[in-house]
Parts: C-alpha cells; structure tokens; sequence
C-alpha cells in the first residue's frame, strides 16, 4: 500500500503527455515568427544608420552633437513605453492565445514605421514634426512590447525539446537579417544619393518599405495554429473548471488566478528568481545588442570621425557574420547547454571590450574591422541561446506575460537606453572607452545572473509535457519515464522501510 501510494506521487508519463511536433506547422511557426522579428529590426537597422540625417531633417540645430543625442532620445522613448505594451500583450497572450496577439502586434509595427515615412520635416511644419516622429516611437514601442516575447514564446512551445536551441536561433536570425536589410539598404540609398539627396527625400525610402513587409508578415501570422502547450493548459483549465462546477464547487485557485488580477502578483513573488535572472540575461544581450547595432556607426561617424561609409559597411559586415554563425550556436546551445554559453560569453566580454574598442579606434579598414568582428563574435554568444533560455525559465501559464515583463523592464531601462547614455557619456566626459566600460558592466551582470541558471537544454519547457519529433522518440520517453518513476519509488520504499540502509552502504 504504501509503494503505491509512493507511485502515485511520481506519476510516469502517458503517451497522450508526449506531443509529437508535425514538421510543417513547426516550419510555419519558425518563419512567421521570424519575419516579425525581421520587420521590428529593419527599422532598427534603418533608424540607426539615418540618425545623422533625421537629425538634421526634424531636430534643426547649430550643434550636430545635439542633434544625435536628441535623435537618440527619441528612439529611447520607444523602449520607455514597452513595458506597457508587455503589461498588455503579455497577459493578454497567456489569456487568448500567443497567436492573435502576434497577429496585432506585427500590424502596429508596420503601421508606426510605414507612418515615420510619410512624415512632414522640421523646415515644413515646425515643432510638431518632432511630436509626430515621437508618436510613431511610441505606437512602435508599446506594439514591440509583445512581440519578441511573444514569438520566443511561440517557438519555445512549438520546438522539440531537443532542437529549441537551434530552431529559437532563428528568431535572431531574423533579427540580424532585418537588421542587415535596413542598414544595407540606407547604404546603397547614401551611396546613390549623397548626403543632401538624403536629407531631401531619400531617408523616406527604407520606412516605406515597412507597409508591404508588414502586409506579408501578418499574412503568415495569420495562418499560424495554436501552439500545443497553451492548448493543453487551456483544456486542463477547462477540465478543471467543468469538475468543480459539476460537483458545484467553485473555480480552482489556478483558473481564478489565471484570470484576475492576481497574475503580476504571482510573477513578482512566487516567480522573482526567475524575473531577476531574465532581466540579468536580456540586460547582457541588449546592451550588447544596440551597442553594436545602434550606437556603433554613429559612434564611428560623430565621436572618432571615420568615414561614414567606412563605417556602415564594417558594421553591416558584422552584422551578416552574426546572421551566419547564430544557427551554429543555437545549435550548440542544444549539444553543450545554454549556461556554458552565456558564461563564456559574459567573462569574454569583460575581458575583451577594452581591446574592441582600441582596435575600432584605430585607423583604417583591418584594424577596426577586426574589432567590430570581435563584439560581433560576443553577441552572437548570447543572441544564438537567448531565445531558447528566456521561456524556459517561466512555467506555461505564466510564460508569455512574465517574459514579456521580465524583458522589456529590463531593455527599457538598459538595452534601449544605451545609444543616448553611451552617447551622453562620451560627450560629457570626453573618454572615448566609455562604451568599453558599459559592455564590461554588462558582462559583470550577465555573469552573476548566469551563475544563479539552471540548465534546460533538451528538457521540457515548465508546466509542459516533453516534444519529440517522431513517434519511436515519444515511446522511447514514455518508457524511461516508468523506469525512473519505478526506480524512484523503489528508493523511496527502501528508505522508508529500512532507514539504516544509508548508514551501512555509505551514502
């Protein structure tokens, strides 16, 4: 009697626990995800290499050192109004569905960016074009505020847990993509035009090609299904709330939580190891991130006076070694775990940003190409294992509304920032380096959240059953799990029966 009672308390796994992924929603799932990341990125990209010249064409001023910095303020005020668009999104996701919310949130980025682009200049209407660009931040950063979360989420659900490091890279794959087309298409557009040309007309150009990216993007949104996971929370909840109204029982506390307001108060006190150690990582990869991305050609440009071209393409370069080694690494997140990596990559960047940052200070074209490669090298550690690390840490739930508060609280106040505060900080204290000095501090922080990680790689995601790719792999886990259930309680019925075992063998 008391072995199975034992039994009972480690329930193996049935087969209808195991969810065999079908490969083309899988593929489906990857790639609509992915194109979203691509649009939100594509204006990063664009955004961060016409600085200069949306400057000049909506903040007039005799000082060009004014002119970035009041830029970048406003492409940090986007990541000011992202927590509360995760504050809406997120829920909201774990209530209705990830898919619907993916749906919204693509359309309002390509609304916001296609609308930056048909925006009247400074010399034209005055001190509302400002306000006008300032809303279109906005209405990108509150939509942004569900979407990486959300499809991190959504491709965590939809993966093998075998391969959640590989397919999770390309989410960031994505990323670097968009990033490379917007970077790349202001470079040919600079070329072409000259200057003036894009102070004239030619900085239009990349944000309107937002409208039909954003067209194609929900298009395969919308044909995307339900990930298993939310389907089998959803009717778990449904069972349970059907038993305790047919008993007239009232809801489970699960459900009742699940639907009141009592969420972000479970998130922030039954959760908060997790939510400090989510902001920690995502803190490591976007400073990292839009240093490289955002800051880095201007920084190039203004502050060490390089050729802006020069420095376009060196940025641009890296950003296509990224794309190219971020598979690879989500691959072997999946072999050697995702913690070696990010500890790997967090003392590599303390030790090596100094030298980076020399390197990039030098003249020429090797010199700081070589350093550009280097803090590209260091992000692609943490964009590669990212997006399988993060929805791991938060149970399925919970997942999409944590991760979504988790991660834009923490890129808000320091992924988003760091263009303006890098920039700020070397024009005030005139230290070339303190760019340096701000991925060090990153690094230190990554490290000690990294410390605190436990591995999950090729483990299920919390709250979920395991996803395999074929059905000899769901037998295969169905029965390891009665044997390790049985050896289990065998262990315990051991121990319990005679608990002078352990004293005599040594334990």
């Amino acid at each position: 009697m008391v072995r199975t009672l034992l039994r009972r308390r480690k329930q193996p796994l049935s087969r209808k626990d195991v969810t065999v992924v079908d490969p083309p929603r899988m593929r489906r799932a990857v790639a609509a995800t992915a194109v979203g990341n691509t649009m939100e990125w594509f204006d990063f990209g664009v955004y961060a290499y016409v600085a200069v010249t949306l400057g000049k064409v909506f903040f007039p001023a005799d000082e060009p050192a004014t002119q970035v910095v009041a830029t970048f303020a406003t492409f940090a005020v986007a990541f000011l109004v992202r927590p509360l668009g995760g504050l809406l999104f997120g829920p909201l996701g774990d209530r209705i569905g990830r898919r619907r919310v993916l749906s919204t949130t693509m359309i309002m980025m390509a609304i916001g960016t296609f609308a930056v682009g048909v925006l009247p200049s400074y010399d034209t209407i005055g001190f509302t074009a400002p306000l006008l660009l300032l809303l279109c931040r906005v209405v990108q950063g509150f939509s942004t505020g569900g979407e990486y979360a959300g499809a991190t989420t959504y491709i965590a659900e939809f993966a093998p847990d075998t391969r959640r490091g590989f397919l999770g890279s390309w989410l960031d794959f994505g990323t670097f993509i968009g990033y490379a087309l917007g970077s790349g298409l202001v470079t040919v557009l600079t070329a072409a035009l000259g200057e003036q040309g894009m102070v004239d007309w030619g900085w239009r150009v990349p944000f309107l090609v937002a409208g039909p990216m954003g067209l194609i993007g929900l298009y395969m949104r919308l044909r995307l299904e339900e990930t298993p996971a939310f389907q089998q929370e959803a009717e778990r909840a449904a069972e349970a709330a059907a038993a305790a109204e047919a008993h007239g029982e009232p809801r489970p506390v699960e459900e009742a939580r699940q639907s009141g307001q009592g969420r972000l108060k479970e998130i922030f006190t039954r959760h908060w190891q997790a939510v400090l150690i989510c902001m920690g990582l995502v803190l490591l990869y976007n400073v990292t991130n839009y240093m490289v991305t955002s800051y880095l050609p201007t920084y190039m440009t203004s502050t060490l006076g390089q050729n802006a071209t020069t420095a376009q393409v060196l940025v641009l370069g890296t950003m296509v070694v990224v794309a190219l080694a971020i598979t690879v690494v989500g691959r072997g997140s999946d072999r050697w775990g995702r913690r070696p990596l990010f500890l790997a990559g967090s003392v590599a960047m303390i030790v090596l940003a100094v030298p980076s940052l020399l390197l990039i200070k030098e003249g020429g074209i090797v010199l700081p190409a070589l350093g550009c490669l280097v803090l590209g090298l260091l992000l692609v550690t943490f964009a590669g294992n990212s997006a399988a690390t993060l929805p791991a840490l938060f149970p399925t739930r919970l997942r999409y509304g944590a991760l979504s508060i988790s991660y834009n609280i923490s890129v808000s106040l320091f992924g988003g920032t760091t263009p303006l505060l890098a920039s700020w900080l070397v024009a005030t204290t005139h230290d070339t380096l303190v760019p340096a000095y701000y991925l060090m501090a990153a690094g230190a922080v990554g490290l000690v959240a990294t410390l605190f990680l436990h591995e999950t790689a090729g483990r299920p995601l919390r709250g979920s059953g395991p996803m395999v790719e074929t059905e000899e792999q769901a037998r295969t886990s169905v029965a390891e799990s009665r044997t390790e259930a049985g050896r289990r309680a065998r262990d315990v019925w051991i121990r319990v029966r005679h608990p002078w075992t352990r004293h005599h063998t040594g334990e």
